[in-house]
């Protein structure tokens, strides 16, 4: 790459100070009215039923394209976008609804409420297949997939790039919210051997076992490091270190969940955990020098003191994890007992994610705020990941899962209402998005392909140079190909999940 333009690549993504938590959230909100109407269409019209041209065009625009237009061109106007996705759900909730096709139907009664003691003991104990969870997981990997290649453009707002020291951003959000839901989703393993009779096995085999998940993590962080160092790939040193990436974040988690799920025995509660992980973690930036080694110390010629921001970073995104699966602890399980019907199951679920984000919120408005007086006032920083930027991401992606966990509730009941495995998959299937579907099942491996498309457009195209018009076709593109590759990995069983 030649020098003057990687230094102005490099000086793009520096130093910048980031934006409003309420502009990141209208421009996040996006994400859920898509769902929003595209869950009015389908409920109301069964509109995505079929494979149709128009169906697959349909769900890309909503899903897609209006998170790449929300970030991109409509940037300083995210609440009319949001109201232009609103608007027509209004009119299809206040239009008499017309006759369902069959697949609109919702369950049989046999299948949807189910009586029998063995019935509720046996098929209600099993993990079900939750709508709003692949929603949730897919809307969060859509918007990290446009934002890794948008930033490179100027028509994405700088403001919306990661922040070099304090201060929150949307892509310093995104990445956060990447390791929430990879916790969330951990739970289900967590759930599985709860309820399996067998013995647990002991931790030096469950460290085994979770390396096998952690290598080809690490394995990949190698191969981004060789190809940006040999390519000579502009990049930014103060996000994770000089040889650090996010890949070795995500890589080192699973063997370190498993000692904190040792310490479950005594401490039952994920949320705590997280909770004494992030305030331990910011006790030892305030009260040494930890903070200022981090921030500001030379680097020497050792690999901690190069790589400080990725190595300590990684408490919080440890935190941030086990927040992340105390959720999905909560929101997983069926939740039905001979006490408790479907739907109070489903209140129980909502009213929980509504307490989990006010308490996730209470504590990040106390914590990074004077709060009357008695707030400690810490600035966010993704740099250090501290206890603000945990608490920050654990209240809005609480708040994200509410906010489809409702939209699934209202727009399908049925869903919730079964307590048996009969047709659970056909009314998944119907309440879920074909691309949302893709791409949660696709994970770590679209991750992975949009990351090379990226490093392919900056290698072949000099971006900061681009016009508007121009960039745009160039993002639309890209997202069309990325979501190409998800549909296809899902037609053909290729699954490499996080």
């Amino acid at each position: 790459m030649d020098p003057s333009y990687k230094a102005r690549k490099e000086a793009f993504v520096s130093n910048l100070s980031g934006s409003s938590i309420l502009e990141i959230n209208a421009v996040t909100l996006v994400a859920s009215t898509s769902v929003l109407l595209w869950s009015a269409l389908q409920s109301r019209l069964s509109f995505f039923a079929s494979d149709s041209p128009a169906a697959l065009v349909a769900d890309f625009l909503l899903n897609v394209l209006a998170i790449l237009f929300a970030t991109t061109a409509y940037s300083s106007a995210p609440w009319l976008l949001n109201i232009l996705l609103v608007s027509p759900v209004l009119f299809l909730v206040l239009t008499p609804s017309p006759a369902r096709t069959k697949k609109a139907k919702p369950p049989r009664k046999s299948t949807a409420t189910a009586t029998a003691n063995d019935d509720v003991q046996g098929k209600a104990a099993s993990l079900p297949i939750h709508p709003f969870l692949t929603t949730y997981r897919a809307a969060m990997m859509i918007v990290t997939c446009v934002a890794i290649l948008a930033v490179d453009f100027p028509v994405f707002p700088r403001r919306f790039a990661k922040v070099e020291n304090w201060g929150t951003s949307l892509m310093d959000l995104g990445v956060g919210s990447f390791v929430f839901s990879a916790g969330v989703v951990s739970a289900r393993a967590v759930l599985k051997g709860r309820d399996s009779r067998s013995a647990r096995p002991a931790l030096p085999k469950r460290l085994i076992g979770s390396a096998r998940h952690a290598v080809p993590l690490i394995v990949l962080g190698l191969i981004r490091l060789w190809s940006v160092k040999g390519l000579d790939y502009a990049e930014h040193v103060t996000e994770y270190g000089v040889h650090w990436n996010f890949f070795f974040t995500l890589g080192l988690l699973p063997p370190f969940v498993e000692i904190f799920d040792s310490l479950t025995a005594v401490i039952p509660s994920y949320e705590v955990l997280a909770l004494a992980s992030a305030a331990l973690y910011q006790v030892a930036l305030e009260s040494t020098d930890l903070k200022g080694y981090i921030l500001v110390s030379p680097r020497g010629p050792d690999l901690l003191s190069k790589n400080r921001e990725g190595v300590f970073s990684f408490i919080g995104y440890l935190a941030i994890f086990l927040a992340g699966r105390g959720a999905g602890i909560r929101v997983i399980p069926r939740g039905i007992s001979s006490s408790n019907n479907p739907q109070q199951a489903r209140k129980s679920v909502l009213t929980s994610l509504v307490l989990q984000a006010l308490f996730w919120s209470t504590l990040f408005f106390f914590n990074s705020t004077y709060a009357f007086g008695y707030g400690a006032n810490i600035i966010v920083s993704r740099r250090l990941a501290n206890m603000p930027y945990v608490l920050w991401v654990s209240a809005f992606n609480s708040a994200q899962l509410f906010l489809f966990c409702l939209t699934e509730t209202i727009f399908f009941p049925w869903v919730h209402r079964s307590s048996g495995k009969d047709g659970e998959a056909e009314r998944a299937s119907f309440a879920t998005s074909k691309i949302m579907h893709a791409f949660n099942r696709g994970g770590l491996g679209i991750f992975l392909i949009a990351n090379l498309l990226t490093g392919a457009v900056n290698l072949g195209v000099r971006t900061l140079d681009i016009q508007t018009p121009q960039a745009m076709g160039i993002l639309v593109g890209y997202a069309a190909v990325v979501t190409g590759v998800a549909l296809a990995m899902d037609r053909y069983n290729i699954r490499l999940a996080l």
